[in-house]
């Protein structure tokens, strides 16, 4: 019986992070239908935006006050809100998926930065392996929009920065940091969407895909996540986490349309297995905090 008690929360605990990032792919996928009316910069306006009211009116974080540390709290919410507009903006011009691989070297740089082990070089030769296949090389057949690149690299960087501020922000606001950080983050974004979009924000029509777009990237995610990294140990979930990259290119493909060469399939698969050989092999507590893009 011990056994089976023990199973069945992990079991629960892997399945909340699968639907997670399952979620948060839909999410981007719906977000992108929304590129041709309100574009990149109003669709993350409405993702921050509105999931900030959502995330306010159910933690009102206003309830505890004496909170110190603002400025890594003020850090963790701009990068949040920057690595999302740069993320959306890559999305203008390549398929989610890749974006999403591209987008995973921010954190995979800062989990072997300072690594000295062999291993650790194996994964960043996958990694630029990986990059190699994906990047807009001169001559290739389907090159990929520099531009693009340049943005889901940014939002890598971006990723990167926000993990570690989160994690400083987190010991100080615990978990209202993630409301607090949002909010801040929303503050960032919806000037960029008014000025793209202006008054096709307000749009009544749009409220439903807008708030589909805040629901499934970001809050019920994020929520699905806290729960999943209170019963999962920390390298199963960084572990998890990694098969992202791939699930989001299941998404495009299966809600976008998008399609992939074979190539781009195989540098997606590098890129995971060195996320993955990461997050198996890495000696110290995981640096990921899990709420990302």
């Amino acid at each position: 019986m011990s056994s089976r008690s023990t199973v069945a929360p992990l079991a629960l605990a892997v399945g909340m992070l699968l639907v997670s990032m399952v979620s948060y792919q839909c999410g981007a996928s719906l977000a992108k239908h929304l590129f041709p009316l309100v574009g990149a910069q109003g669709a993350t306006a409405y993702r921050l935006g509105l999931s900030a009211l959502l995330l306010l009116l159910w933690r009102r974080p206003w309830r505890h006050a004496g909170r110190r540390d603002w400025r890594a709290l003020w850090g963790y919410g701009l990068a949040m809100g920057a690595m999302n507009l740069v993320f959306y903006l890559s999305l203008r011009t390549i398929p989610l998926g890749i974006a999403v691989a591209l987008e995973f070297t921010g954190p995979l740089a800062l989990a072997l930065f300072g690594s000295r082990r062999w291993l650790d070089f194996v994964w960043i030769a996958l990694v630029v392996a990986g990059l190699a296949l994906l990047l807009p090389l001169r001559g290739q057949l389907h090159a990929l929009d520099p531009v693009g690149v340049m943005y889901a690299l940014a939002a890598g960087a971006g990723w990167a920065l926000y993990i570690v501020l989160g994690k400083k922000a987190g010991a100080t606001h615990g978990a209202d940091a993630v409301t607090l950080g949002t909010s801040i983050g929303a503050l960032l974004a919806i000037p960029f969407g008014i000025a793209h979009a202006g008054s096709a924000l307000l749009s009544p029509a749009l409220l439903p895909y807008a708030l589909g777009v805040a629901v499934l990237s970001s809050a019920l995610p994020y929520s699905l996540e806290m729960v999943a990294l209170t019963r999962l140990p920390a390298r199963t979930f960084s572990t998890l986490l990694s098969l992202e990259p791939a699930i989001a290119a299941v998404a495009g493909v299966a809600l976008l349309g998008e399609r992939l060469s074979l190539l781009q399939w195989l540098a997606i698969a590098t890129i995971i297995v060195a996320a993955a050989g990461t997050a198996l092999s890495v000696q110290r507590p995981a640096l990921a905090e899990p709420l990302a893009n």
